[in-house]
């Protein structure tokens, strides 16, 4: 239990450091030295020592919804299976308690945006439901395949030691296509290119950031770093896919489980680098492409498996 404790406490340490790297990435491709890695840090800590501002429009699910989002955020690494150790907490059906998790951390960043009367993140709300509900189904078609392989309905049962290699054995070829649509889904729910464009500020084509422009302070410090937590979530996914290893050793699987995800950060600031973001009415289309895939996978898989 100590050891789960610590790997979950150096994963929120290390969630804000690994964001960093997109930066560093984007500004490579763009011929800057680009910020810092602890840039992230010191943005948190400078919205800490900042007050919050409130519209007279607002109610008590403004101040609720950051707080409630970064609650949900951290409490799904909690059920992480980090560098492919035990996670804290463990039980049957958890998996489906994790999605709904973070479907519940989405509803109040949501209602926070409805409650300021603000016509334009009303229209990022509306965006912010529509495109996740494809990844819902993306999420629960991978599911139906990792039941069928393991019988288990636990996050634990997939990702923990070796298991990430037996699903490779078992399903084989097909575990690529569940990989390119764990990305896509990664890149669609932390709202990043070519589905929504982070670093924009013209709120007419942005997503997830229009939701949150009324929000200051210690709430936005709320918001940013559990936007790390949520993007360290769905890359230790890709992470451990890609190398399904586990030597039992705790600072060797660290260390391999760092640069996997170093790889998968850096393939994420790639992605902003070489490609624009695409128009709305095209972004459904994208994100469908997740479903389709892990259609494929299941369906070749249980060919594989008769």
């Amino acid at each position: 239990m100590m050891e789960s404790i610590i790997l979950w406490v150096l994963a929120l340490l290390s969630a804000p450091f690994f964001s960093a790297l997109i930066l560093k990435v984007k500004a490579f491709f763009g011929g800057k030295k680009g910020p810092p890695l602890l840039i992230n840090y010191y943005t948190l800590i400078k919205l800490c020592k900042k007050g919050s501002v409130y519209s007279t429009s607002t109610t008590y699910i403004f101040k609720m919804g950051p707080m409630i989002s970064l609650c949900a955020s951290v409490t799904v690494l909690m059920f992480l299976p980090i560098a492919g150790h035990a996670p804290i907490f463990s039980f049957r059906g958890d998996i489906i308690f994790i999605l709904y998790l973070l479907g519940l951390g989405r509803f109040f960043t949501i209602a926070a945006a409805m409650d300021t009367a603000s016509p334009f993140e009303g229209m990022g709300a509306a965006r912010e439901a529509y495109f996740p509900i494809i990844c819902e189904a993306s999420m629960f078609m991978i599911l139906i395949l990792f039941y069928t392989l393991t019988s288990e309905l636990r996050l634990a049962a997939y990702f923990t030691g070796c298991q990430p290699l037996e699903l490779w054995l078992t399903a084989g070829s097909p575990m690529l296509f569940i990989i390119f649509s764990f990305f896509i889904v990664l890149l669609t729910e932390n709202s990043r290119v070519p589905v929504d464009d982070p670093a924009t500020h013209l709120e007419l084509t942005m997503i997830h950031e229009v939701m949150v422009l009324d929000h200051s302070g210690p709430d936005f410090a709320f918001i940013e770093f559990g936007s790390f937590c949520k993007l360290f979530f769905y890359s230790t996914f890709v992470a451990r896919l890609i190398y399904p290893f586990s030597t039992y050793n705790i600072v060797w699987d660290i260390g391999l489980f760092g640069i996997s995800l170093v790889a998968v950060y850096a393939a994420v600031g790639v992605m902003e680098s070489v490609m624009a973001r695409y128009r709305m009415d095209k972004v459904p289309q994208f994100v469908l492409t997740s479903f389709a895939l892990a259609f494929f996978a299941i369906v070749i898989t249980l060919e594989f498996v008769k």
